[in-house]
């Protein structure tokens, strides 16, 4: 089932979201409502948090990026092909490598995409859908999404890293999201 995506200024976005068991009711179903959600607003990720969930929960499909890139494209990021996981619980370990600019952009905040800059490489640990735990490094555009995901489920937006000039530039187009003056082509749901 399709969910909607919860918009800027629902307080769900700003809450440090709780850790999860196996023996949370129905995940299975929440799993395949979050990527079906996820695929049919064209998101590469998507977190408990922008469905109203305030759970420690994440998905990531960064595969799809490489299926799009041209071949030149593929040769300025490391770790094409991508992944597709479920992230329960996670915690970054720790980043490193050089920070890098990239224009990202979030289902929870259409239309607005700003360039980033974000650690080149995440160390993570998570469980994944069975509840089995690893600790994993990921780097280039993946570990760009991991962390984008990670921070929704600390109660962080991309938003959060723009300098406040640049912030308040903005903050007129935030305020009509928040509001749902906007248009999309997907579900969403607003704090009114």
């Amino acid at each position: 089932m399709i969910l909607p995506i919860v918009a800027y200024g629902a307080p769900v976005l700003r809450k440090v979201s709780k850790p999860i068991d196996a023996s949370y009711p129905d995940f299975k179903k929440l799993l395949d409502d979050m990527w079906e959600t996820m695929y049919s607003s064209n998101g590469v990720g998507l977190a408990a948090p922008q469905i109203n969930k305030d759970i420690r929960l994440f998905v990531v499909d960064s595969e799809q990026i490489f299926e799009n890139m041209d071949e030149e494209e593929k040769t300025a990021y490391t770790d094409g092909p991508g992944i597709k996981k479920v992230f329960i619980n996670a915690k970054v370990i720790s980043t490193d490598g050089e920070d890098w600019a990239y224009n990202e952009g979030c289902l929870s905040i259409p239309k607005i995409r700003e360039d980033i800059m974000r650690a080149e490489r995440v160390t993570i640990q998570y469980c994944n859908e069975d509840f089995v735990e690893f600790t994993e490094t990921f780097a280039g555009i993946t570990a760009r999404v991991i962390l984008h995901e990670y921070d929704h489920i600390e109660g962080k937006l991309f938003i959060d890293y723009l300098k406040p000039l640049r912030k308040k530039m903005l903050q007129s187009k935030l305020n009509d999201i928040s509001k749902g003056k906007i248009k999309v082509d997907y579900k969403m749901s607003f704090a009114k």
